[in-house]
């Protein structure tokens, strides 16, 4: 099986060890990895702005990078459920463009969403020796409806204490854009996330958007909370390294 890295944004710019740990949890899963260089921003801060045509632009930039894939996966719920959801309303009518962009989302997956339903993986074999909480994201469980796939794999990781986040389901107040317009909720929304996450004692803070984690990692050490922050992926690499080792 070959599979394309959708390496978003967000992890290409600043957190490269989120897209290598990708790469290598699905090299070890026996999937073979290529990367469209061609391949750029999803668009959703220009359509969430408002910039319709701009955001159609790189769309169309995204659909043929990928064009000839066999699946394409991504470390991110928000860049995939931007893919899924407004994709083919951003094309509806246009003859040329609507039908590759409902070939590109059917391809398409987030990747716990992948190693869970597509891959038929749940035990990994990782180990991790810690307390973690995970916060489910608001656009990978209401845009792409992942609730359980990252649970799964994070249940199976020999040793670690998967510990409930309070009010999990909550968001955390980035949101893009909305982070940036309505700064004074969104800063409410983090800080209560925040308190939440300490609440639970946890030595890591896992979840499956960067841009949430970004959010809540920084009003954590803000605050001068101990707490690590991860994305699953790359606690199930370093734990899958772990399980080899062990």
């Amino acid at each position: 099986m070959k599979a394309s890295l959708f390496i978003t944004c967000l992890a290409d710019s600043f957190y490269p060890n989120v897209g290598e740990s990708t790469v290598r949890l699905l090299d070890h899963l026996g999937v073979r990895v290529d990367f469209p260089d061609g391949q750029t921003c999803c668009g959703q801060p220009a359509f969430n702005s408002g910039y319709r045509e701009e955001a159609k632009n790189v769309a169309k930039t995204m659909i043929e990078a990928f064009e000839h894939s066999e699946y394409v996966v991504g470390p991110s719920g928000s860049c995939v459920g931007m893919v899924h959801h407004y994709y083919p309303l951003l094309f509806e009518g246009d003859t040329k463009w609507e039908e590759r962009a409902r070939k590109f989302v059917d391809k398409t997956y987030e990747l716990s969403q992948f190693i869970v339903n597509i891959l038929g993986k749940t035990d990994l074999g990782a180990r991790a020796e810690a307390t973690a909480t995970y916060h489910p994201s608001c656009h990978a469980m209401r845009l792409m409806g992942i609730t359980h796939e990252p649970l799964q794999l994070l249940k199976h990781v020999k040793g670690l204490d998967l510990v409930d986040l309070p009010f999990a389901e909550d968001c955390c107040g980035f949101g893009g854009t909305f982070a940036v317009k309505m700064h004074e909720v969104s800063g409410a929304m983090v800080a209560e996330k925040a308190q939440h996450v300490q609440e639970t004692k946890a030595e890591i803070l896992l979840g499956t958007d960067m841009g949430c984690l970004m959010n809540i990692g920084g009003r954590l050490r803000y605050e001068g909370a101990p707490v690590q922050v991860m994305h699953v992926a790359e606690l199930l690499w370093q734990g899958v390294r772990e399980g080899v080792g062990s």
